[in-house]
Parts: structure tokens; sequence; C-alpha cells
């Protein structure tokens, strides 16, 4: 059953993020640091449990699509405090697929603060016996643009990428503090610093990065520092208004352009 999930600013989900990471180091008397603890403030702070399955398989839906990647990424069970991650994502037997199993249990962290009131039982119903029973929100990669998982998918930026450290860590790559655009098609005139797509010609055919795959190369960096994959990295600094894929209206204005 679809829940109602109502309006959350980006703000309030940022100050949560903020908030739990604050309170998370002040119980365990640890720094804030990169890469973020995340297991450590699921595990040992929050007190839920992290595990590996084959959703698919415990859900019953085939695996579909381009090498069968899972569209049912995890599963958050609130009254068990439990967190099932598919099997394909495990750090251990996929060393490469880190950052996307850092990123997607961080989501499940969005959904509990964020939405556990909705989907909560009251304590006194709930049985220890019930080890089987169905969970609270199963999260789908062919479902990301409901409203309930934009949101944990923000809470998952913000809990792994804290707002202080991005621009910190862009402050020591780039000590000018300028933003940075994809090199427009045309020439224009623009306060910003330009980032070129890299080009390469095989025979007479010439081959051009796209915008996303610019600008997700760019973010590799940055991507590694935080032990996040390019893309949430790409959109992280995009959300922050550090990097643009064009030269913002605002940006143009400022100059009298």
């Amino acid at each position: 059953m679809t829940r109602f999930v109502s309006y959350v600013a980006d703000e309030a989900i940022e100050k949560d993020a903020q908030a739990l990471l604050a309170g998370y180091a002040y119980a365990r008397g640890v720094p804030i640091e990169l890469p973020i603890a995340i297991d450590d403030i699921i595990e040992k702070y929050l007190k839920i449990g992290i595990e590996f399955d084959d959703t698919h398989r415990l859900f019953g839906v085939p695996r579909s699509g381009i090498g069968f990647d899972p569209d049912i990424l995890g599963a958050m069970f609130f009254e068990q405090k439990r967190i099932v991650i598919d099997e394909s994502l495990d750090p251990d037997a996929n060393p490469a697929k880190e950052g996307r199993y850092r990123y997607t249990v961080a989501h499940e962290v969005g959904h509990w603060q964020l939405h556990r009131a909705l989907f909560g039982k009251d304590p006194a119903q709930i049985s220890l016996l019930e080890t089987n029973s169905a969970p609270s929100v199963v999260c789908r990669s062919s479902q990301a643009k409901e409203r309930i998982e934009l949101q944990a998918d923000l809470y998952a930026s913000c809990l792994l990428m804290p707002r202080k450290l991005v621009f910190a860590a862009w402050d020591e790559v780039f000590p000018d503090r300028k933003q940075r655009v994809l090199q427009p098609s045309e020439p224009i005139d623009h306060p910003f610093v330009e980032i070129a797509r890299f080009e390469s010609r095989i025979s007479d055919r010439a081959f051009a990065e796209s915008d996303d795959q610019a600008l997700e190369r760019f973010a590799k960096p940055f991507a590694e520092k935080f032990l996040v994959s390019p893309i949430a990295m790409r959109i992280r600094l995009e959300k922050l208004g550090l990097l643009h894929r064009a030269v913002p209206l605002q940006g143009l204005l400022s100059e009298g352009v």
C-alpha cells in the first residue's frame, strides 16, 4: 500500500543529517572525518542490523534489465531495526560496489530518520517472533522518482557528503574557491572556471564525452575521498552550486553580461 509522504524542505533534511552526525560524534567520542563511518553509525549508534541477501529471491521478484542488475537494492524493517541489502552490493565480495553499498545503506538511514513514524507499529503490538514480517520500505531503482525515495536519497547525500566537508575538500583542491562549469559550446563571458570535455578521434569519427560523463570524470577524485560513486558526488557538487553543466543565468547577471 502506498502511503502519503508529506513535503519536507531540503534544508530540514540536511539539518537532520547534520544532527545525526553530531549526535554520533558526541556519543562515540570521535571526530567527523572522511570517509563517513556509515556502518558504525548504523550498527553501533542507531543499533540497526545490516544483512545481505538476494533481495529478488527474498521478495519473489525476478531480476531483469541489463546484466540482471538488482532493481531491489535494499529494504528497511522498522520494527526489527534491520536493513537488508542486495548481496550484489556486498563490498567484501565486490569491492568495486563499495560506493554504491555505502549510498544504499545511507539511503535506508534516510528512511529510518524521516519515515519510520509512517510505518512503525505500536511497540506493544510487536512480537519477538515476527522475524519473517514484511519490510516496511522496499527500495527499488525503478521507483527512484517517488517522493519517499527522493527524500531518502537527499538524506544519504547529506550524510555521506556533509556540506562543510565538501566545501573544505573543494577549497583544498581549488584554493581560488571558484565554481566550475562545463565549457560552453559557444564562447561566453562568465565568472566560472571551465571544464573541457575529453574528445578523441578514431579513423575519421570523433567522439566526445556527454555532460554527465565529463562531470563525473571531474567529480571522481572527490568521490574517492568521500568513498561514494562519481554519480553521487557529481550530484552533490551540483546541488551545492560548486559544479554546473551550463553557465547559471545568475552568474551572467552578476557580471553584467
